[in-house]
């Protein structure tokens, strides 16, 4: 005679066990990029090359980009003219400008110097490149602006003509930039003087140089275009 209860199920692990796996393991967790569209990265690789010197390669794309459109204008409105430089101008002041491309020239390889010596953890040399270079950069920007004012004394002034006008432009906008670079350059000198930069952290340096250098490199073709040919 039957019982009023019933008796519990009998449950078999065996049937419900899948082979190679174990009830009472977890199962691995899904290997790294499962599912996305990007390939796993491998682990350690550092990029070819840091977000700041991209961002400093693209912002230096930029201004050659606009220096380019200058110097476009320049040549256009010299080609235009019967008679360059026009007639009753004063002439530019080759030697004195010559001698001070050698001096800014002189401050890119200073520059160079510094970002050698802080990668190999010269604090001494590092600021000794930094304080010649800026030495240098705010010779160049004295003599230029003593050339100017003489420039203006003589009658080339922007509202002469398209001669002066030119000129200072050009000449005007890389001088501004050199300005700027020498600004940054002080802020970078400060810095190190504390002695903020190592082996391996020094980027702002290299930034900086990066952007002195293009200013520096620029130079002898403005100079070349707008004082000798």
């Amino acid at each position: 005679m039957p019982s009023g209860t019933l008796d519990a199920p009998v449950i078999r692990p065996d049937l419900f066990k899948s082979p190679g796996l174990d009830l009472g393991q977890i199962p691995p967790p899904p290997p790294p990029g499962h599912g996305d569209d990007q390939p796993p990265r491998a682990p350690g690789r550092e990029p070819a090359i840091s977000s700041a010197k991209l961002a400093m390669v693209m912002v230096l794309g930029a201004e050659t980009m606009f220096f380019a459109g200058l110097v476009g204008a320049f040549l256009v409105l010299r080609v235009g003219a019967p008679v360059w430089p026009p007639p009753f101008q004063p002439r530019l002041p080759v030697l004195v400008t010559g001698l001070n491309t050698l001096v800014l020239l002189a401050s890119g390889v200073t520059m160079a110097r510094a970002l050698r010596a802080v990668r190999h953890g010269d604090q001494a040399g590092l600021l000794f490149g930094l304080r010649l270079t800026s030495f240098f950069g705010a010779l160049f920007l004295a003599v230029q602006g003593y050339e100017w004012a003489r420039l203006v004394q003589f009658g080339l002034t922007v509202s002469s003509g398209s001669y002066g006008s030119a000129f200072y432009t050009l000449i005007g906008t890389h001088g501004v930039h050199v300005l700027v670079a020498l600004c940054w350059l002080s802020v970078i000198l400060a810095f190190s003087a504390r002695k903020r930069f190592t082996p391996g952290n020094h980027m702002p340096v290299s930034i900086c140089g990066m952007y002195w250098q293009f200013v520096v490199a620029l130079w002898p073709i403005l100079f070349l275009l707008v004082y000798l040919i």
